[in-house]
Order: structure tokens, then sequence, then C-alpha cells
């Protein structure tokens, strides 16, 4: 990957980058990750490219991508979800419970979903098709996506082939947190499913 890499900054510069990240953020299964983390030792090793504008095309690339999975999950996702949920079990209590969550900790999801690989192909879709709203998702979107970019676009960068024997482990960790944080949320919901169904259905009574 890092050769192809390689040739696709040279002819096409950072605008390179921007694009995978554009496309992973709106659910295509595309290395965003590793990509900016590449591109960044290519920058820090040959200096083609501005680790700057690098990580710039890598954040506006993740955050337009996000907005766009955002808007397909509210034209589509909610009516496909009402349509077809019962085949997979998504009742109507079970629908409301997801919309309240994301009206209630929506920042917090779509920030930290940033994080997590598995999550930040679908948390735009997932926010969209739940109709969190657009300027509380721009906002926390807008955040998460910046930082990341200059996470792995700078970090790389400064620290140079040294990054590569801490991303798997580094990877790994992240992992086992966010299987950690979401066995705790599912605990969390099934000891408190009742509460949140009832406070759910206050906030969406429709």
């Amino acid at each position: 990957m890092q050769d192809t890499l390689a040739s696709l900054l040279r002819e096409h510069g950072a605008i390179v980058i921007g694009g995978v990240t554009l496309l992973e953020s709106m659910g295509v299964p595309l290395p965003g990750e590793s990509a900016v983390v590449a591109a960044a030792l290519y920058a820090a090793a040959t200096h083609d490219i501005g680790i700057v504008s690098l990580v710039a095309a890598a954040a506006t690339g993740a955050i337009i991508g996000d907005n766009i999975g955002y808007l397909i999950g509210r034209w589509t996702g909610f009516q496909m979800i009402a349509r077809f949920g019962r085949r997979v079990g998504l009742t109507k209590p079970r629908i409301k419970l997801g919309r309240y969550l994301f009206w209630r900790h929506g920042n917090a999801m779509v920030f930290f979903g940033r994080f997590v690989a598995v999550l930040r192909s679908c948390t735009a879709l997932l926010a969209g098709a739940n109709h969190m709203a657009w300027w509380r998702f721009l906002v926390a979107n807008a955040l998460g996506g910046s930082l990341w970019a200059s996470l792995y676009g700078f970090g790389p960068f400064l620290l140079g082939e040294e990054v590569q024997r801490l991303e798997r482990p580094l990877a790994i960790g992240l992992g086992g947190l966010a299987l950690t944080v979401a066995g705790t949320i599912i605990v969390l919901l099934r000891r408190h499913k009742v509460r949140l169904q009832a406070e759910a259905e206050t906030a969406f009574p429709d």
C-alpha cells in the first residue's frame, strides 16, 4: 500500500488522502487511518508534500464524508429502519430508544466514534438515521475529524518510523477500549431499559 500511495501522492498530492478519508467516512471499507499514517511518514521522509496540507486534506475529507453519510442516513436510513426494522428485531420502542440516545448522547458518540475503526464508517449514517440535529452533528464531527487527522498526521510525521512499531499495539489498545466501552453500554442499557424506553416515549410520543 505504501508504494501505491507514494506514487499517488507524487502525482496528485494531498488530495488523494482527502479522497480516501471522504470515502471511508461515507461507509466505503477503506483503510483511512493507515493511509493517513503512511502519507505522513512519506511526507517526513521526502518532503514532497507539506504535512499541514496533508492533515488539512485528511480532516476535510473526513468531515465532508461524514456529512454526506449523515445526509444519506437522514434521507433514507430512518425510512428503511421504520419499514424493515421489525425483520431484524428493531421494534418501534427500540427505534425510539435509538433516537433518544442520539438525542441525549449523540455529541459524544459522534466525536469518539471517529477514533474507532468500525464506528468511523457507520456513526454518521446512524446519526442521520436517528435524526440527530445537524448542527450538533456538525460541531462534534468537525472537532473529532480535526483531532483525528492531527493525531494520525502530525504524530507519525514527528515520530518517524518509530510510529510503525507503536501502531499495532495502539490499534489493539483502542480496539480493546472500544469493546470495553461497548460492553459497558450494553450492560447499562439492559439494566435501565425500562426507564430509558419510558423517557424515549416521552421525548418522541409520535
